[in-house]
């Protein structure tokens, strides 16, 4: 028979399986309610736009529609109409600027954040810690003022301005997590590469960029997803038609007395996959930056 000491430690082993459960039950929950919170606004925003433009008004909402109709997509991606013509043309627009943002702030940061990571100079964490300052105030403090100097140098109206001004926002994280990412890859590789005959850039091409991959791809998702929906920037230094940008650009579904809202959740919609696409595709190197570069080995 089993002694009151044994039979003890038996149902204290069962009341924390029970808590463990308990809190394992607990995050699957919050994490169905977070799936929830995030793909409903997307699922609602799709079937709006297949509906027609009486029954997105209809009240009580209908979840799917009676009549699904993709008029309002055909539209969009028909450059012979003049929605069409626009719709594509701000799409060219915020790829193209998003797109140069990525490769700049790449080129920038890779090397920036190396040689934080790696060198000892005069104000070396002053000058880190400066470049992290800006991020510690609102982005619209900075419209006025770089909307003069843009003025200034002759690049309002040109997607030039959006460039460079994105860039400003979007350099700090993106050093700040590469640094990150190489402290941890051991210096030790580096000097093999030196004693073997490389040298320093050849070593850091060779040996380093492969290994901070993960950190190079999370910086231009964070690059790219930041550029592409911008909007007060965009708004501010863009007023020609054809220079407007795909956040700016949808407003045009929105007039005086009316609103389209299929043909704005049509393009909403559209707007929205490429980021979700880059996302899901490239997620496991984003995570394993943030994890790598926040975890000292």
């Amino acid at each position: 028979m089993s002694t009151v000491a044994e039979i003890a430690p038996r149902g204290q082993t069962s009341r924390r399986r029970m808590r463990v459960d308990g809190w394992r039950w607990g995050g699957r929950v919050f994490l169905v309610f977070m799936l929830l919170y995030t793909a409903l606004p997307m699922i609602w925003m799709l079937l709006t736009s297949i509906k027609s433009g009486f029954a997105a008004m209809q009240f009580p909402p209908q979840w799917w529609p009676d009549q699904p109709t993709l008029a309002s997509y055909q539209k969009l991606l028909d450059p012979q109409n003049s929605v069409g013509h626009d719709f594509l043309r701000f799409f060219w627009n915020s790829l193209f600027v998003s797109t140069a943002t990525t490769i700049l702030s790449v080129i920038v940061a890779v090397p920036a954040a190396y040689a934080f990571s790696r060198f000892t100079f005069p104000g070396r964490n002053f000058l880190f810690f400066a470049v992290l300052l800006r991020n510690m105030f609102p982005a619209v403090i900075f419209l006025v003022p770089l909307f003069i100097l843009m003025r200034a140098i002759g690049l309002v109206n040109t997607h030039g301005s959006l460039i460079l001004t994105y860039l400003t926002f979007g350099l700090p994280l993106a050093i700040w997590l590469l640094k990150g990412f190489y402290d941890n890859i051991p210096v030790q590789l580096e000097q093999a590469a030196r004693i073997d005959g490389a040298t320093r850039l050849q070593a850091f091409i060779l040996i380093v960029m492969p290994l901070s991959a993960p950190g190079i791809i999370a910086t231009a998702i964070y690059s790219f997803i930041g550029a592409w929906n911008e909007y007060i920037y965009a708004y501010t230094f863009l007023s020609k038609n054809d220079q407007l940008t795909l956040p700016v650009g949808i407003q045009r579904f929105f007039s005086e007395n009316t609103t389209d809202f299929p043909g704005l959740m049509a393009a909403s919609f559209m707007m929205s996959v490429p980021v979700v696409v880059l996302f899901l595709v490239l997620q496991r190197y984003f995570v394993r930056a943030l994890t790598e570069g926040a975890v000292k080995h």
